[in-house]
């Protein structure tokens, strides 16, 4: 997975997304879902729950109409009730815990990344021996949920910034492809060039459009590629430094702990086996 996937349907609203109800009229407050595959993608969608979905492996991406969240292993990504998106998956396994609005009262309305430390890391991959379509009447799994859903408003307040702008505008969507598939050598001129555009138009729309400037974003872009690149076994940090574009090891350091809290090494000592099944 190189950049991030784009989608090409125009992005929906709440009312003409389709609703997915996870628990099927039950009175369920709460459940776990488990996922595995080489790769994967849904439709357009939303659901009736919150929903945590933590990466145990690989790479999970979250679509929104306002951004594009990439998800590394041993990171949890956050879609609130009613919020529509798409995602997609690259080699990944993954457990979700589901809740009723009325568990976790989150007034924030959009996806979130969140770190995950590693008893919580415990806690999610235990819920997965209570799935969303378990019986009613669990006196165990529901103060099992309960206890976890007041951990995950604590988690909430700590977001990662693993997320790009997404745009309606077609001269920043063509401008954010370029950048996004050509991270190792992508200049602002040269982004310029593909999008047939002046400098000065490019600054102006792009920022209008996104909120950052371009280099800001073809920074994003290059950090969160190089997670990518760094959960491959054969990567080494060098050689996922080059591949994103920095002119050293050194500077690329210093650009990703800055956004993620970790160095590239710890960052990718930590994704790499052995790790612990489901």
């Amino acid at each position: 997975m190189t950049g991030f996937a784009a989608s090409a349907d125009p992005l929906p609203s709440a009312a003409t997304a389709r609703l997915v109800s996870l628990r099927g009229g039950t009175g369920i407050t709460a459940g776990s879902y488990r996922f595995e595959g080489d790769t994967a993608a849904t439709s357009w969608h939303r659901h009736d729950l919150h929903q945590l979905e933590y990466a145990i492996e690989g790479i999970v991406e979250v679509l929104t109409p306002a951004a594009r969240y990439r998800l590394p292993s041993r990171q949890a990504v956050w879609i609130p009730a009613g919020l529509v998106h798409q995602s997609t998956f690259a080699k990944a396994r993954t457990v979700s815990v589901f809740f009723d609005p009325a568990l976790v009262r989150d007034t924030g309305g959009r996806a979130r990344v969140l770190p995950v430390e590693p008893i919580c890391r415990e806690m999610l991959i235990y819920a997965s021996r209570w799935p969303i379509g378990r019986p009613v009447g669990d006196p165990v799994a529901d103060a099992y949920f309960e206890a976890l859903a007041g951990l995950v408003l604590e988690w909430l307040a700590h977001e990662r910034p693993f997320y790009l702008p997404t745009s309606t505008d077609p001269l920043v969507i063509a401008v954010m492809r370029h950048t996004d598939r050509n991270l190792g050598t992508v200049t602002l001129a040269g982004a310029c060039r593909a999008a047939a555009v002046s400098e000065r138009t490019l600054r102006r729309r792009f920022r209008a459009a996104t909120g950052m400037t371009w280099r800001q974003y073809a920074l994003h872009s290059r950090l969160l590629h190089a997670m990518t690149l760094l959960t491959e076994p054969s990567t080494t940090v060098l050689g996922a430094a080059t591949a994103v574009g920095f002119d050293s090891a050194s500077a690329f350091s210093r650009a990703f702990q800055a956004s993620t809290g970790q160095t590239p090494t710890a960052f990718r000592r930590e994704r790499t086996p052995t790790r612990r099944d489901l």
